[in-house]
């Protein structure tokens, strides 16, 4: 018979295990469209994440939204590194950057025991960091881009009559 220690210990393990996962799939992603934050890191974020979560409330820390904070003020310090303005002065790898700080927010919701919470979270991740390659928005920015090269081809046939 599993004594409340050993529940506690598979209910910790289940959470970090899930939300690592989790934090692969959305890696996974990132590595698809060569970003350099891969898998594994924002899986190792994911668990770490909702391991201590899990294991604050188990000890009953006297003040969570402390362990909280500092979950996210570090994985936001590691997710700065991958931050850059290139030659041309554009800044990339924001949504790379933003991808472990939101899989942390998912751990932590996790770590606490909202694993379908967890799981719609991911869901919502995912849709928001891959919307640009879906498809039916790259053809809806096609259109608009022809649509206004058309307008702008339109007007300047007005102009010079």
């Amino acid at each position: 018979m599993l004594t409340e220690i050993d529940l506690s210990f598979l209910t910790i393990l289940w959470r970090a295990g899930l939300a690592a996962l989790l934090g692969f799939a959305i890696g996974w992603e990132r590595r698809a469209i060569g970003s350099p934050v891969r898998a594994r890191i924002v899986a190792l974020v994911s668990m770490t994440t909702a391991a201590l979560t899990a294991l604050s409330m188990q000890m009953a820390v006297s003040d969570l939204s402390r362990v909280l904070a500092g979950l996210l003020t570090g994985i936001g310090f590691i997710g700065a590194g991958v931050v850059i303005r290139d030659a041309t002065g554009e800044v990339r790898g924001l949504t790379t950057a933003a991808s472990p700080w939101a899989m942390t927010a998912v751990a932590i919701a996790i770590g606490a025991g909202f694993a379908i919470l967890g799981l719609l979270l991911t869901l919502f991740v995912y849709v928001i960091i891959a919307w640009d390659d879906w498809p039916l928005v790259t053809r809806l920015r096609q259109r608009r881009a022809e649509q206004k090269a058309k307008d702008a081809g339109s007007q300047q046939q007005v102009e010079e009559h």
